[in-house]
């Protein structure tokens, strides 16, 4: 009989498909076989709910497996997976990332140890950045450098699934860059929970600049270097300096800003203020006027007024944020905003999250048209779009190769994607 590879689901963040292609690995060498693995995500009421809901699709789809679940919902809800005929096995967050955990999966192991598995996360001290050479497309890699989070932030349940902060050492971050750009990579993301706060934990606390110095020194062949999520009020001097710099470093930065009013920021126990995200996007600006920026903004948090509201919506234009992810607030159990008694009705949540879109929506419009008629270096994600240094998608109506870097003028827009 023909051994079956394990299936692999990945709900949320990069940093659960980057953890996901560990696995793979882990039970490949472990022999694994005949399994399915849910790697959860947990920032939000709704994506427990997508879950659950894909864990009942691949027991219909696999009735004979045995179905793990595994992630930050694994981690912050063991029970509630635990409970679930179709789950054989809950694994948290740490476990999954054990080669041993992995090894114990033998054909008998359904029965024979804790159906969970699940420690406390508050006790993990390392990270494991270094499983694997990081995974993306062919043409863009992903590094996790960082894990966890120090911050309580009172709508977050997610550092009760990540744990607290723990960083990956800078020379196997610099090790593992050099052999993917030795792969042929053209472009490597650096990807953590909260990427800021990488150093703190390390001997001399380094900062990220220092990071992004480092490789950018020791890894000259690399064209460009791109960081996921920051938060702005933690960004340091070194930083700025290769924002002002360094060509290879990308001119976008999606921005963790969760709101635009400072009585809304103290709530959710935010570490910064709105002159503060003002300051820091005009500041970047400067030093590297062709920035684009992206940013998390949350909608109806608990006590949000039409007001308090405004400043948001304000926010987007007085920051010129270009690419929105906008979250309408979701009331989390175990999180401290959970508990607070002037909840906002959903429907208005639903409204003003669309409002803040459609802002969104706006500044891409604007963005895109100002690209027009501009020669951009876009690296090609398959044979019909790239995307340019700032993110923005561009579509081909000629075939190029996919993983190279293309120098083009763009003739026009299609929808949100430039042409050329």
């Amino acid at each position: 009989m023909t051994a079956k590879p394990p299936i692999f689901a990945t709900l949320g963040c990069r940093l659960n498909a980057y953890e996901t292609e560990a696995m793979k690995d882990l039970a490949q060498q472990a022999g694994v076989e005949g399994a399915v693995v849910v790697n959860t995500c947990a920032v939000t009421a709704e994506a427990v709910r997508k879950a659950r809901q894909e864990i009942r699709k691949l027991r219909r789809e696999n009735p004979g497996a045995r179905l793990i679940v595994t992630g930050c919902a694994a981690q912050t809800e063991p029970d509630t997976f635990a409970n679930m005929t179709e789950v054989d096995l809950v694994i948290g967050n740490a476990e999954k990332m054990q080669p041993q955990t992995w090894a114990n999966m033998g054909p008998d192991f359904v029965g024979q140890t804790e159906k969970v598995q699940v420690d406390d996360i508050m006790s993990v001290t390392e990270t494991a950045g270094h499983l694997i050479d990081g995974f993306g497309t062919r043409s863009r890699a992903y590094v996790q450098v960082q894990n966890g989070c120090d911050h309580r932030c009172t709508f977050c349940i997610i550092p009760y699934g990540r744990g607290n902060s723990r960083s990956v050492p800078a020379g196997v971050v610099v090790d593992q860059i050099k052999r993917l750009v030795d792969k042929g990579y053209n472009e490597v993301v650096l990807t953590g929970v909260d990427l800021t706060s990488w150093g703190a934990d390390l001997p001399a606390g380094p900062k990220l600049g220092d990071l992004v110095m480092r490789i950018l020194k020791l890894v000259p062949d690399l064209p460009r270097l791109r960081i996921s999520s920051i938060d702005s009020i933690e960004v340091d001097e070194n930083l700025m300096q290769a924002i002002a710099t360094e060509p290879r470093l990308m001119p976008h930065l999606h921005l963790s800003l969760q709101h635009g009013d400072d009585l809304i920021l103290k709530r959710m126990k935010r570490r910064h203020l709105r002159d503060d995200a003002i300051r820091f996007a005009q500041e970047a600006k400067k030093l590297r006027p062709d920035m684009t920026f992206g940013a998390d903004i949350i909608a109806g948090f608990p006590t949000e007024t039409e007001a308090h509201f405004e400043n948001s919506l304000k926010l987007v234009t007085d920051c010129d944020l270009t690419w929105l992810h906008v979250f309408p607030y979701s009331k989390r159990e175990g999180t401290p905003a959970a508990k607070i008694p002037n909840q906002i009705n959903g429907n208005i949540i639903k409204s003003r999250a669309a409002r803040l879109r459609a802002a969104g929506d706006a500044q891409v419009a604007r963005h895109l048209a100002a690209q027009v008629g501009k020669s951009h270096r876009i690296l090609m994600e398959n044979p019909h779009m790239g995307r340019t240094e700032q993110f923005t998608e561009v579509g081909f109506a000629t075939p190029q190769t996919e993983g190279t870097i293309v120098s083009a003028r763009i003739s026009g827009v299609s929808g949100t994607r430039l042409v050329v």
